[in-house]
């Protein structure tokens, strides 16, 4: 494996911003300083460029297997890099879903072929597969997949008793989607009856997917974790009222219920239906200003400890539909470290703070071995980031296999120039460089 450095960034690590030269080798960063004159195969002159940890998203959804006409490891891999995102955990609601060991593994060997990124994926739990989740290793996967409410690939746990074995015997973290699906069908037999299936607008979604069925589900969640003393994690808190769930008066490494905001419910309010319409339909739903302010605050005073994308395509075909017939979620991977740039730019986080709630935290709560930090000794998953390059988002540039973006037309106030993944170049100024697989993830549990 060739040597890289790196020399004149703006490292931004652990709380600091300063400048240094990166000396990679082997993989791994060998050596951090101020000046380093090592001779290298690679030379990359980073004098103006911020050098970031790469990000780790620890929910995506690919598609593969079984929907791939919507998006696929190959594609969405080279989307997550495009972006500055270098390590990815990828959610089991594929088809078939990933309820065996085996198609667990049948993941993996896809990824270990196809993944330009680092890769985890989640096993997921059913009704009636407790004998194949408790097979799950910790060492090399990251958690266990809960749908406490219905999304696509409709894997919902709603048998009582499935749910305590789960949480009472899990081998490792229990990541949930937390919605109360019978809140949501009492509250969509009320809107069909008072303007009828067409007259269903996506305005109605968040009154549909309600606060009340988030927090029922959050609640009930949090409920199981402290009976059983399970290591939690909540994903995609989406209402102000779910936050008095958490803590933020102990450090994250002694935390065993956590949770995790995404990307559009820190961007988008209910005011963009009008706009984006079914674009920004998610599960759960984006919801009010109030809401997208307080869930901020939640992230930056640690009561929420990390942000992800939950990038889930869809075509545009799907997303054109009537609200009643369009699928929730849609593609973020590629856009998420400038969208937080861009809230950095307005004031609302510092660059610490992203990285803190993007890179060292996500790799601190699961427990990722050697990435998530710049460190003498860890594995080099860094991006290079012009903060002062504007970038247009156009269908040109989409990497993602559905061709679009709920961020298209907007113009980012920075540029991903250069993202190395596990020692080697697989980004740089808008090229896709393919230079072999990423890593599987491992875990320190």
């Amino acid at each position: 494996m060739s040597s890289i450095l790196i020399k004149s960034a703006q490292l931004v690590n652990e709380g600091k911003v300063e400048a240094a030269d990166v000396y990679i080798s082997n993989g791994r960063i060998e050596m951090i300083a101020q000046e380093i004159n090592h001779p290298a195969d690679q030379e990359i002159n980073a004098e103006g460029l911020h050098l970031f940890p790469g990000l780790i998203d620890d929910q995506v959804h690919f598609r593969e297997p079984g929907l791939t006409y919507k998006a696929d490891i190959w594609h969405e891999s080279r989307a997550a890099v495009a972006g500055g995102t270098t390590s990815f955990m990828e959610m089991p609601n594929t088809v078939p879903n990933t309820l065996t060991q085996e198609l667990l593994q049948d993941k993996y060997d896809i990824a270990g072929k196809n993944a330009l990124a680092n890769y985890s994926f989640f096993m997921g739990a059913a009704n009636d597969n407790l004998e194949e989740v408790l097979k799950t290793n910790p060492r090399n996967v990251c958690g266990i997949k809960v749908f406490m409410g219905s999304s696509t690939g409709n894997m919902l746990v709603d048998n009582e008793k499935a749910l305590e074995g789960i949480f009472a015997n899990a081998p490792t973290l229990i990541a949930t989607h937390c919605e109360d699906e019978a809140t949501i069908k009492a509250n969509l037999a009320t809107f069909k009856e008072k303007y009828g299936e067409d007259g269903l607008k996506i305005e109605m979604h968040p009154l549909i997917r309600s606060e009340e069925a988030c927090y029922l589900s959050s609640s009930k969640a949090v409920e199981l974790a402290k009976k059983h003393d399970t290591r939690l994690h909540i994903l995609h808190i989406s209402t102000a009222k779910e936050i008095e769930l958490f803590r933020n008066d102990i450090p994250l490494k002694d935390k065993k219920i956590t949770a995790e905001a995404c990307i559009h419910h820190l961007w988008f309010s209910d005011q963009d239906y009008a706009t984006k319409g079914n674009f920004i339909k998610w599960n759960p739903a984006v919801k009010t200003a109030n809401d997208r302010d307080h869930i901020l605050k939640a992230v930056l005073d640690g009561h929420i400890d990390v942000i992800a994308t939950d990038h889930a395509p869809h075509t545009i075909e799907e997303k054109t539909q009537p609200y009643a017939s369009a699928p929730s979620g849609g593609p973020l991977v590629q856009h998420a470290l400038q969208a937080l740039l861009d809230m950095v730019k307005s004031g609302k986080m510092t660059l610490e703070q992203l990285v803190q709630k993007s890179a060292h935290n996500t790799a601190t709560l699961f427990q990722v071995e050697d990435r998530g930090y710049i460190r003498e000794g860890y594995w080099a998953d860094l991006v290079l980031v012009d903060l002062n390059k504007p970038y247009t988002v156009s269908k040109s540039n989409i990497l993602s296999k559905c061709g679009w973006s709920p961020f298209e037309g907007h113009t980012f106030s920075s540029t991903i120039e250069h993202t190395i993944v596990s020692g080697k170049v697989a980004f740089s100024k808008g090229q896709i460089i393919e230079k072999g697989a990423g890593e599987r993830l491992l875990f320190n549990r």
